[in-house]
């Protein structure tokens, strides 16, 4: 029987490492199809996109594990039916339910190192990718000045040329606008040539100018009506840029830590304990601030004394006993401005109310995720193995199809379910939704596999119909 385990996990094993290689590939082509405008044209070193690559697939990998076994599962199965090796095993004494233990220990496996890697391995990997992809996004582009365009992207500089040698250093009919004098000195160089070339640490761009014109114009103070205009003439003047900014910097670790998605199960706890607590400080607070002000509305209807300048030291049953009808109107007044005030507070409270609970929301999903994508590795089993064996079909075409139908719905209906504890209309038992809308169809088609059901089976349906329809006639 060992060499008969060892035939089924080679056949599960290298379809498992295939698919679960091709789906994170796939992840990460759809990242660099989102991402690819903020990493072009920044000249970027190709260790800092490797180690953005490299992180972004450790956090891909708790999603690629479900659908390397479903595929996996459906494929070994369908491969075994097709060629009729599931039939000899039968025969041989070998049960369906046998045949599939190897692959459902290994299913076990990955459902407990999904769940490590989940919650030691991905928080870091997170971290890193979320403050290595904030440091690319924030990098300005690589200085790229073309012939016949304006270049803006030094801050405080427009830069004009009107041609570049090929060697890419050499430009002619060069004008510098320098906006770094504020908006009352205009200044602005004009060379017939000049040479482009940066320092050895890439922190300043220098253009030695040859031939050329420097005019400056003074609007500011008492030179608004004269607006004198000052023209140097120079053979050559060299004109540094600090270009610092465009260079790669890290970011501190320290402003990314505090995100939900990089922490662990027991920092997930402490943060949404913190969470709570403060929205109840926050309740409670909003509670005694609104006892207050219903007191003081009470105690002004009941004819405490008014301290406004409008109506010093009166008193409400003074101002109804006043025949002038001023004081009912300041009544009224006070009473709409009162309304006005509270209905505007009691808005303001429900948003913040609302968004402190969203909050609180999105650390228990996170919490609870990590469970999810890694039973999700055993419900897939539970799904692929049953159906591969009952369809009979190996290859790449009918698992890849059912893989993406029976993984499109499990996510469509985790979709719902997460934005539904999102919102607060489901608890955080919401995110299992989706575990729970699989788990019969998993047990139905497990069931169906071991007892040699002939419910997907075409011709046992054709005769069940044909019967029916001769005794109707």
């Amino acid at each position: 029987m060992k060499k008969l385990d060892q035939l089924i996990l080679r056949s599960f094993l290298g379809p498992l490492v295939l698919t679960f290689a091709i789906s994170v590939f796939v992840l990460l082509m759809q990242f660099l199809w989102k991402y690819i405008d903020d990493m072009v044209g920044k000249g970027l070193e190709l260790g800092v996109i490797v180690e953005l690559l490299v992180y972004a697939s450790a956090t891909f990998v708790p999603m690629a594990l479900p659908i390397a076994v479903l595929f996996a599962s459906i494929m070994t199965m369908g491969n075994f039916g097709e060629h009729y090796e599931l039939v000899a095993m039968k025969a041989g004494g070998v049960s369906v339910r046998r045949a599939m233990m190897p692959m459902a220990l290994i299913a076990v496996l990955l459902t407990g190192l999904a769940f490590v890697f989940a919650n030691n391995v991905m928080p870091s990997a997170m971290l890193h990718y979320r403050m290595t992809l904030y440091d690319i996004s924030r990098k300005k582009p690589a200085v790229n000045i073309r012939p016949g365009e304006y270049y803006t992207d030094i801050d405080g500089y427009v830069i004009r040329v009107g041609y570049k040698e090929p060697d890419g250093c050499t430009l002619g009919d060069i004008v510098i606008y320098d906006h770094t004098r504020g908006m009352y000195e205009t200044n602005v160089t004009v060379a017939k040539s000049g040479l482009m070339r940066s320092t050895l640490d890439n922190r300043y761009l220098l253009f030695s100018l040859n031939d050329g014109y420097t005019y400056t114009e003074s609007t500011s103070g008492e030179n608004y009506i004269r607006r004198p205009l000052t023209t140097i003439h120079f053979d050559r003047q060299t004109i540094a840029f600090d270009i610092s900014s465009f260079g790669f910097s890290r970011s501190n670790e320290d402003i990314f830590k505090g995100g939900f998605q990089m922490m662990d199960i027991v920092q997930l706890d402490s943060a949404i304990c913190r969470l709570d607590s403060l929205k109840s400080h926050r309740v409670n607070e909003y509670a005694s601030g609104s006892l207050k002000t219903f007191r003081a509305w009470r105690a002004y209807r009941e004819g405490a004394v008014l301290t406004d300048s409008i109506a010093p030291k009166v008193t409400f049953k003074q101002l109804v006993a006043s025949s002038d009808s001023t004081g009912n109107k300041r009544i009224a007044s006070r009473a709409r401005n009162y309304a006005q005030s509270d209905c505007g507070e009691a808005g303001s409270y429900n948003v913040t109310l609302h968004a402190d609970q969203e909050f609180i929301n999105r650390h228990k999903i996170e919490k609870q995720r990590k469970f999810t994508l890694s039973v999700a590795c055993l419900l897939m089993f539970l799904i692929g193995a049953p159906f591969g064996s009952i369809v009979r079909k190996g290859g790449l075409g009918m698992p890849l199809v059912a893989s993406v139908g029976f993984f499109v719905l499990y996510y469509v209906v985790g979709m719902i379910g997460e934005k539904a504890v999102r919102e607060s209309v489901l608890g955080p038992e919401g995110m299992w939704i989706s575990t729970f809308a699989m788990l019969p169809i998993g047990i139905l088609l497990t069931f169906q596999a071991t007892t040699d059901s002939s419910l997907f089976d075409g011709s046992s349906w054709r005769k069940f119909f044909s019967r029916l329809f001769s005794k109707n006639k």
